[in-house]
């Protein structure tokens, strides 16, 4: 799916999502924002594409990829392409009264020392983010090192994790789109009970079909 800026007569891509979760914390100033913080008519404007826990907003020229499991078919995590620049999507559960992306980016860091690479903390845009460099071997059996920035919003019993792909994670002007996508995103937690750290459930988009290469 390629997103482009639509004539007015077109048809809403976005559905109703769930209800807003309750105790939600001091609206943010700016996103990710939680489904309640946000009225019901922005989650149903017409650039709003719902994906079950994540109602995204992209840009003029971004490509949507769905990373969905061959067996079950579920979507595993949302993938948007600008040019040579990605942006990968997961969402968490967590619980009411404490984030977990301090915990978690203490694991991811170990996860990449682990594989021969190193794992840098630095503030950004959305508080302490972690710069990751590790070794990937590409299809002709060569190692180069691969940098990305992994990015945590803890928000009302969620957790948001965004990995920033490709050039915009080391210029600069190239990682702007890739943010603001970020601080467009809606997360609809749901009032169901989870388990801490369970993905929040993604859905394809009404009337999409994934696509062979979309498959993880």
């Amino acid at each position: 799916m390629i997103f482009r800026r639509k004539a007015k007569n077109e048809d809403p891509e976005t559905t109703e999502t769930d209800a807003a979760v309750e105790e939600t914390a001091e609206p943010r100033a700016e996103g990710p924002f939680d489904s309640s913080e946000v009225d019901s008519s922005v989650l149903e404007a017409e650039d709003r594409i719902d994906l079950g826990a994540l109602v995204i907003t992209g840009m003029p020229g971004m490509e949507l990829r769905l990373q969905v499991d061959e067996q079950t078919g579920q979507v595993q995590a949302i993938l948007l392409v600008l040019e040579d620049s990605a942006l990968e999507l997961r969402a968490f559960a967590a619980p009411k009264k404490t984030g977990i992306w301090t915990e978690v980016r203490r694991e991811i860091a170990a996860e990449a020392s682990r594989m021969g690479g190193t794992a840098t903390e630095t503030e950004g845009t959305f508080g302490t983010e972690l710069v990751l460099v590790v070794p990937v071997e590409d299809p002709d059996g060569q190692i180069f090192s691969q940098t990305s920035r992994v990015v945590g919003v803890d928000g009302p019993r969620w957790l948001l994790r965004a990995t920033v792909l490709g050039r915009a994670a080391v210029e600069p002007d190239a990682a702007a789109p890739m943010e603001e996508t970020l601080r467009n995103v809606i997360v609809v937690r749901g009032a169901e009970p989870m388990a801490v750290r369970e993905s929040l459930p993604l859905q394809l988009p009404p009337g999409a079909q994934p696509a062979p290469d979309e498959e993880a």
